[in-house]
């Protein structure tokens, strides 16, 4: 433990310059009395560092003292802090191992790319859940980070959407993947290779037992081949609609592909007012008549007929609660 504070103190007077006791303290997270003895250790181990007394002072090391890491371009220093996530690293229990590598990288450094890199810190930032999404509890991420690092099985209750709500599965954790800000485990199981959501483990317990991958098995080709599938499965049916300008805006550009004139040439501009005719891929009927009811009068839905039925009786409802 005191050896990587050593090493710690050592990388925070490299990157920082001078450092007084009571300002090494804060950041190592001790006494100051306890940092003087380090800086005695560190300068009987023949580390050039020296103190200098009064309101200025502090600890540094003798100029030129510095280890430098070599082979390293501007770009490619920008782009390994760029990728040094502090928000993911401290999700999976790593924010104090991140630091102290962020510190032992820039430290090795020339002046130049420590420049750089310095500046990504201070202009690039990464905050990936959605806006009106709010953060997912994921109590049990950073254990199940250890069984997948461990390549030990676990033992999870889980909480799925369909009946039975709640099962409970040994599985054998593959890999981690972050998408849209939230965890997913993917495992291998008694039912295959399937993808859990890891704030939906309710209860989690690592079990002794190791196990290897699957030969072949790579997580990235899975993660793609699984959102390959999603996708297909995602929209079952379509629907034919009429849009005005504001409402083909307003449902986004992921709908531009429904707005194209499929071969029998239905769909398009109808001449009335710049409205289009157009075919949407929808995912089901009930999903579908929440997401055309907030167009409002945007959107005029004419197939298929339940769609069209559902949409006239909620805006009959409506008129209804709204006499006035």
């Amino acid at each position: 433990m005191r050896a990587s504070r050593l090493v710690t103190l050592l990388l925070l007077l490299q990157n920082r310059g001078r450092l007084t006791a009571r300002q090494l303290a804060e950041e190592l997270e001790v006494s100051v009395r306890t940092v003087y003895r380090d800086v005695e250790a560190l300068a009987a181990a023949g580390i050039p560092l020296y103190g200098e007394a009064g309101h200025a002072g502090g600890y540094r090391l003798v100029d030129g003292y510095r280890t430098r890491l070599t082979g390293l371009t501007a770009d490619e220093a920008q782009a390994a802090f760029l990728a040094a996530l502090p928000g993911t690293a401290a999700d999976l229990g790593l924010g104090g191992a991140l630091a102290t590598a962020q510190l032992k990288l820039r430290a090795a450094l020339p002046a130049e790319l420590r420049e750089h890199a310095g500046r990504i810190q201070e202009r690039f930032l990464l905050d990936a859940p959605g806006w009106y999404g709010r953060a997912d509890g994921t109590p049990h991420l950073a254990a199940v980070a250890a069984a997948v690092w461990e390549r030990r099985a676990v033992l999870l209750r889980y909480r799925r959407w369909r009946a039975p709500e709640e099962i409970e599965r040994r599985v054998e954790p593959y890999g981690l993947v972050l998408k849209a800000g939230r965890w997913y485990l993917v495992a291998g199981g008694a039912s295959g290779v399937r993808t859990y959501r890891v704030d939906q483990v309710l209860e989690l317990h690592v079990l002794e037992e190791e196990f290897a991958l699957p030969d072949g098995f790579a997580l990235d080709a899975y993660w793609q081949a699984y959102l390959a599938d999603f996708r297909a499965r995602l929209h079952t049916g379509e629907a034919l609609v009429r849009l005005s300008p504001e409402g083909a805006r307003r449902l986004g550009p992921d709908a531009g592909e429904g707005l194209d004139a499929g071969e029998d040439g239905e769909a398009g501009k109808d001449g009335e007012g710049g409205w289009t005719l157009a075919r949407i891929p929808i995912e089901s009927i009930d999903h579908a008549h929440g997401e055309f009811l907030r167009l409002g009068a945007e959107v005029e839905v004419l197939e298929p007929a339940e769609l069209r039925d559902r949409i006239v009786a909620t805006v009959r409802a409506l008129a209804a609660r709204y006499p006035d």
